[in-house]
């Protein structure tokens, strides 16, 4: 009878580790390639994998990926998926659109100093110099792998 349980526990484990919509790529693709190239993949469905270094701790509406040395933030809708607040550390893999979004040195400030309210971090607006491009999925799939 324990068997049976911890066995029932296994594959519900399995199945939440699935977060979103399935995936339709076959196959990721890394950050350090997607960050090296960015023009290549705006506007496309790219699938990547890397190591979550962070979490948004209020919503779980974003996680920080890295690999090769690059990070690239996987944003989704706040309220369709919530990535675990205890990934950081683990493995995952995520699918959505790769967008460019430019950004003003104000709204910059803006978007630092709430990242900063949202880890619990000092936040200074004399760091934030100029206005920035970025890059982020929107997401639409992910999964926490370990």
């Amino acid at each position: 009878m324990k068997l049976l349980i911890a066995g029932v526990f296994a594959v519900s484990m399995a199945q939440a580790a699935h977060l979103g919509k399935p995936f339709t790529l076959a196959a990721p693709v890394s950050v350090e390639e997607v960050a090296a190239n960015p023009a290549k993949y705006t506007g496309k469905v790219v699938q990547v994998k890397g190591k979550v270094t962070e979490v948004c701790q209020m919503m779980g509406c974003w996680m920080s990926l890295t690999g090769g040395g690059k990070m690239i933030r996987v944003k989704v809708n706040d309220g369709e998926i919530e990535f675990p607040k205890t990934s950081p550390g683990k493995t995952a893999v995520a699918e959505g659109v790769l967008t460019r979004i430019e950004l003003s040195r104000e709204q910059a400030v803006a978007r630092a100093r709430h990242e900063a309210e949202e880890q619990g971090r000092k936040f200074n607006p004399s760091s934030v110099k100029s206005g920035a491009v970025i890059y982020q999925i929107q997401g639409v799939g992910a999964e926490i792998l370990d």
